[in-house]
């Protein structure tokens, strides 16, 4: 999703959660329609875990804190769930560690869409995504909106009541009690916990994800897969193929796949493609330039060391454009699929079911976590370039 983007829900319960490469304090609040809580129970996180049609759930520091909101069971004078983040650290800024926040089905685990707030600097607090009702039906909406005073901002911005420390008791009685610091305001859930973590136990890295442990994965468009198998991230070499037909009457048509890697910013690292078969030393490499499009099986191939690719690199985007112009609506039978370089297993397809008057498409995206396991979201987004380097831009805006 992009910032002001929207999606209907298609599940009655969902759970949102926020990932970053630092711990985060995540947590929801109710609003009415004038963008107010009703009172301060509304403001749910980790020392008031739940209210009406919403919980919070602890990652523990191993899994990323999350709020579910159960639509059916939201009162009827509640018009939007906010979902917030700030980092666990106090003072820190979100400046190179922009968020992801994952919207899925809270029965399944499927991946509904993800966000990451795009080029964030001072920001120490951030509405990252809202649930909302709308004629009846429930959406969300990707935000991305930042704070800098931190989590007391966002409550006061929404009604919630920011109250003053209380003297400690044992403080010895004047007739005129000390003046109160002004600023910062003392949020009502202070950054740094001084309650431990909820009881619940963390959550298994993996659960709630679609995986690989039942075979191969078919994605839908935005769909995301978590590439981990028995539990255990899979960081061995992978081949992402890449394949298309001609449309009419078996014209030849040359399209170029490439992959671009990015670093955490967005930043672009190197771009692999016919015209540099290899970056990264060696963890990304490619099979080389397919003219025509025509045979069985894949046109052309990337080999990616999922274990060998430097820490700098958080995302690799996977792209194919047609250099000679011609449109995708002149191609058939597009697909991208991953396969287990070591067992020729097909893992994850993705096949592109619609086409766009257009000349680039992104295909799908393999994004590092950061617990270290990668992620790989199919994306069927059309963009106008025909070469790698017009690429950069919508890949970067894809992330």
């Amino acid at each position: 999703m992009t910032p002001g983007s929207n999606i209907p829900l298609s599940a009655a319960r969902v759970t949102v959660d926020v990932a970053a490469p630092v711990r985060l304090d995540v947590s929801g609040l109710l609003l009415t329609g004038d963008g107010k809580v009703r009172s301060d129970d509304d403001f749910i996180f980790y020392n008031q875990p739940s209210g009406p049609g919403v919980t919070y759930r602890s990652g523990g520091g191993a899994a990323p804190d999350a709020i579910t909101v159960d639509t059916a069971a939201v009162p009827p004078g509640i018009e939007k769930i906010v979902v917030t983040a700030s980092p666990d650290a106090e003072g820190q800024t979100f400046q190179g560690i922009e968020p992801t926040a994952t919207i899925r089905d809270a029965e399944g685990g499927a991946v509904l869409a993800t966000f990451t707030p795009p080029r964030l600097g001072a920001e120490t607090a951030l509405v990252v995504v809202e649930i909302y009702r709308r004629g009846g039906q429930w959406k969300a909406r990707a935000v991305g909106q930042g704070y800098a005073n931190g989590l007391a901002g966002i409550a006061t911005d929404f009604g919630v009541t920011v109250e003053e420390p209380s003297p400690a008791p044992a403080a010895p009685a004047q007739p005129v009690a000390p003046p109160q610091p002004v600023a910062p305001p003392q949020p009502l859930a202070p950054p740094q916990p001084v309650a431990p973590p909820m009881p619940a136990a963390p959550p298994a890295p993996g659960t709630g994800k679609i995986n690989l442990d039942k075979g191969r994965v078919s994605l839908r468009k935005n769909q995301t897969v978590s590439l981990v198998k028995g539990g255990r991230p899979l960081l061995s070499q992978v081949r992402m193929g890449l394949g298309w037909e001609p449309a009419f009457r078996g014209a030849d048509i040359d399209l170029d796949a490439s992959v671009i890697a990015y670093g955490p910013q967005r930043d672009h690292v190197d771009s692999c493609y016919f015209g540099k078969l290899t970056i990264l030393k060696g963890a990304v490499k490619h099979s080389g330039d397919n003219l025509t499009g025509e045979g069985a099986g894949d046109d052309e191939v990337i080999v990616v060391d999922l274990g060998r690719v430097p820490q700098e690199v958080t995302g690799l985007v996977f792209t194919v454009n047609s250099f000679s112009g011609q449109k995708f609506t002149d191609v058939a039978k597009a697909y991208c699929r991953l396969v287990d370089a070591a067992t020729e297993e097909e893992l994850v397809r993705f096949d592109l079911t619609q086409a766009e008057p257009l000349t680039g498409v992104l295909m799908a995206k393999l994004v590092r976590q950061y617990s270290g396991e990668w992620e790989m979201t199919a994306l069927g987004d059309f963009v106008k370039a025909r070469t790698v380097r017009n690429m950069v831009e919508p890949g970067a805006e894809a992330l």
